[in-house]
């Protein structure tokens, strides 16, 4: 997703980091296991709150489980199980980027959600579908190149 034109780092984060709300909702994406690629037909999608997640790197790699709470001002999720200790002793949510997860396990619970789900799938599909039709179409060209020179010689 283009948040902006510029090749400039300074301004690439200025434009992430003022990003508008419905903007960060979709740069939340985490890609989905292969079980669940297969079965949904899609690749990624936003994290959720109730979504099952493992943790792919950090200090947390390895760890799986629920999302509790998902932040679209700090850009982070929070995942059960994965705290820090304060400095009274009481446990906080370590914050994790979204892109450092798998979602093992969706919540299906928004019909809405549901309804996301199969148009991405379907757009996807047609663009596969689309990409096919192309390839047979299309004859090799170098063949046809090498047939000239033979008989000009």
């Amino acid at each position: 997703m283009v948040l902006t034109r510029s090749k400039q780092p300074r301004k690439q984060r200025y434009h992430l980091f003022n990003a508008p709300l419905h903007v960060r909702q979709k740069l939340m994406t985490a890609p989905l296991s292969p079980e669940l690629r297969a079965k949904m037909g899609v690749k990624r999608l936003p994290v959720r709150k109730g979504d099952t997640v493992r943790v792919l790197r950090g200090d947390w790699k390895g760890h799986e489980g629920k999302v509790v709470r998902v932040s679209l001002k700090k850009m982070r999720i929070y995942v059960e199980g994965a705290t820090m200790k304060r400095a009274d002793g009481t446990p906080r949510y370590y914050p994790i980027h979204p892109s450092n997860v798998m979602i093992i396990k969706l919540d299906l619970s928004d019909k809405r959600r549901l309804e996301i789900i199969e148009r991405k799938r379907e757009a996807r599909e047609k663009i596969l579908e689309q990409k096919e039709k192309e390839k047979v179409e299309k004859p090799s060209t170098p063949q046809s190149s090498e047939t000239q020179v033979e008989e000009e010689g």
